[in-house]
């Protein structure tokens, strides 16, 4: 007979998705900033790779926390998403809709992890993992801001030149 399954391995099979997601995320974002052919999306991406690096820290403090070993496990949705984010890369390579398809794949991404990192907050509020809802909150904080930040590169700048660029 099987386990009975709790909220709180919910919780840990989430972590480890998450934590995967992370990992995975830390690998593109400098292919990403290589790819990006302005400035300020270069800029954006390379600031994400530093915020993402403290995000891994923060989910590693979160394990402990929780008395287990950080790992991951294969996360299809980020997979999904990379795989995208790769298609855009060769796709549209030297055209003026590239920028829009990068930024669109990376606010794919920061979406996912929104949506990650709320439940995991919620869980971790209602399990009592006090210092686990702070750390997750945190995080959350981050990808909401970077979403934003990518929102207004992107109205501003970015679809504004593949739009123009594709006029021409």
């Amino acid at each position: 007979m099987a386990k009975m399954k709790k909220l709180e391995d919910l919780f840990h099979d989430t972590l480890k998705d998450v934590y995967f997601a992370e990992k995975k995320i830390l690998t593109n974002l400098p292919k990403m900033a290589k790819a990006a052919q302005h400035g300020g999306l270069k800029a954006a991406f390379k600031k994400h790779r530093g915020e993402t690096e403290g995000q891994i820290v923060r989910l590693e403090q979160v394990f402990a926390e929780i008395d287990r070993k950080p790992q991951g496990k294969t996360c299809e949705a980020i997979v999904g998403i990379a795989k995208e984010g790769q298609e855009v890369m060769d796709e549209y390579e030297d055209m003026p809709a590239h920028d829009a398809g990068l930024l669109a794949a990376a606010q794919a991404v920061e979406h996912y992890e929104m949506a990650r990192y709320g439940t995991l907050r919620t869980w971790a509020e209602e399990l009592g993992y006090t210092k686990s809802v702070k750390l997750l909150q945190k995080t959350l904080d981050e990808e909401r801001a970077t979403d934003a930040a990518l929102t207004k590169l992107a109205k501003a700048v970015i679809n504004l030149d593949a739009e123009r660029d594709e006029a021409a």
